[in-house]
């Protein structure tokens, strides 16, 4: 089984695990300068998703071809105090993935950062550096040491929370 976590901010990233946390893999979330702001790049994060693999011992699974796959989507929503711009984009990163997991028809559950924080931070503190130590703590392997390594550490997390919360 392969389970997928998506942080859907601009510095976000996909993360996949198999069961038993084997396999791991983290790529950031695209982006493209578009002149003095950054946005997702659409076409390449249907590359990444369409292409992603997974190690499992000397060989790899390709989710696109693994039928037994689910994926946990960070249910995002604006936030008070949040500027329009930013909060569209935030919105535009969250329907590419939503699209994109639809349309290679890949089973997923939106998750609100609540629910999963509850669950993967659990007794810890909730901020962004709380998920970069509790990765660390989970998966010593990852490359997840710096403080802009926030968004691997919760597509990450999420990851980890859709393997120990499904009945797959």
């Amino acid at each position: 089984m392969v389970y997928i976590g998506i942080d859907p901010g601009l510095d976000g990233a996909i993360a996949a695990i198999t069961s038993h946390q084997k396999g791991l893999v983290i790529i950031d979330t695209p982006t493209v300068k578009v002149g003095k702001k950054r946005e997702m790049d659409a076409k390449q994060a249907a590359s990444i998703l369409k292409s992603l693999r997974v190690p499992k011992g000397n060989k790899s699974w390709s989710v696109a071809k693994q039928p037994q796959v689910i994926c946990a989507l960070e249910k995002v929503h604006s936030m008070p105090k949040q500027g329009v711009a930013s909060t569209f984009t935030f919105g535009k990163g969250y329907g590419i993935w939503l699209g994109l997991l639809t349309a290679f028809q890949i089973p997923f559950e939106l998750v609100l950062p609540q629910a999963w924080k509850k669950l993967m931070l659990s007794g810890g503190s909730k901020e962004k550096g709380a998920s970069i130590l509790r990765v660390q703590q989970l998966f010593p392997g990852a490359d997840v040491h710096l403080k802009k390594h926030d968004g691997r550490a919760d597509a990450l997390l999420l990851a980890e929370y859709i393997r120990r919360t499904t009945n797959h």
